[in-house]
């Protein structure tokens, strides 16, 4: 374990969290952990002052390189009720897009004394090429990147899990659609697995379902209605434009009637089964609107909670570091 924890730059030599980069390498008391600090931040909204003074006078780095509404918010609300000042940097209009390296953009934003990035990026790896050539001190957290991952998504994803449903060990949880390209599902999947669900099953066409989805840890089904029987927690996908393009599926029409989610064939799972998306969503494709509005849905708390998720992981990441520069 010592050295597992030497080779993930996540992670201090005794386990504390200096980056949040992927759900891979990290423990479930550490995930518990997350979650518990997420709980305390939770109540926030409730009351008079919806601020706390942990982050007061830091600077946090939105990069976000790729288009991204709901994350970009949430992350800037999050750090705004840790008392951050947060700036936003936009890829297309900043001197990346006029020729400068990613490097020496992250060394100008450094000089600014910013000591923490959030960071968006269509390529998988970015970042941890970012942690690897922050300065020290500066923590690199991961919003999405590629088809890599997107961890503070899929912490969300298990806070909202939680709060519903109390113990992860009893589970069945489905994850509907797009497996192949789908950066949240294989954070979601990491997740659950080291949470110790009892089982995750994977459920889509042949053509978005990885060749190695089993050797992830999941049950692999491509009929809708088996793969969620008996279910207590359904995760839809969303299905993006290009896949109809790139001729992945015949029509949205079609991966409608085989996989999308409605009243009917929620009987299948738990009456008490609970229907999360991680959004953007694309009604009468993915899942119909009775089943979006519906008793069972939980979209909008994950939305929710994804504030009270990010605080946490925010707020741990500064405090490994102001431990490490004595100032804890």
């Amino acid at each position: 374990m010592a050295s597992d924890r030497r080779q993930n730059i996540q992670l201090t030599p005794d386990g504390r969290l200096r980056h949040f980069l992927t759900i891979e390498g990290l423990s479930r008391e550490l995930l518990t952990h997350i979650l518990d600090i997420a709980e305390s931040f939770a109540t926030l909204p409730g009351r008079p002052v919806k601020k706390v003074p942990a982050l007061r006078g830091r600077i946090i780095t939105n990069l976000f390189f790729e288009n991204s509404t709901r994350t970009r918010t949430t992350f800037e609300l999050a750090a705004k009720r840790l008392s951050a000042d947060v700036l936003n940097f936009n890829a297309s209009t900043s001197a990346t897009a006029k020729g400068e390296t990613l490097l020496d953009t992250l060394r100008n934003i450094e000089a600014m004394h910013s000591e923490m990035f959030v960071v968006r990026h269509s390529q998988s790896g970015a970042a941890h090429f970012i942690a690897r050539h922050a300065a020290p001190g500066v923590s690199v957290i991961n919003a999405g990147d590629g088809r890599h991952a997107h961890p503070t998504q899929a912490m969300l994803d298990m806070f909202t899990i939680r709060r519903h449903k109390g113990d992860f060990t009893p589970l069945r949880v489905a994850i509907v659609g797009d497996i192949l390209h789908s950066r949240v599902a294989r954070s979601q999947i990491l997740a659950l697995n080291t949470l110790g669900v009892t089982e995750v099953r994977v459920v889509g066409p042949r053509t978005l379902i990885p060749t190695e989805a089993r050797a992830l840890g999941v049950h692999v089904y491509h009929d809708l209605d088996e793969g969620l029987r008996d279910v207590d927690v359904v995760i839809m996908l969303r299905l993006q434009k290009e896949r109809m393009d790139g001729a992945l599926l015949p029509s949205e029409s079609e991966y409608f009637r085989l996989y999308g989610l409605t009243n009917k064939r929620l009987e299948a799972a738990k009456p008490d089964a609970i229907v999360m998306h991680p959004g953007p969503m694309n009604r009468g494709v993915e899942m119909d609107s009775e089943v979006a509005d519906g008793p069972r849905s939980v979209i909008l708390q994950q939305v929710s909670y994804g504030i009270a998720v990010r605080m946490a992981v925010m707020s741990l990441c500064m405090q490994t570091h102001a431990e490490e520069r004595g100032e804890a």
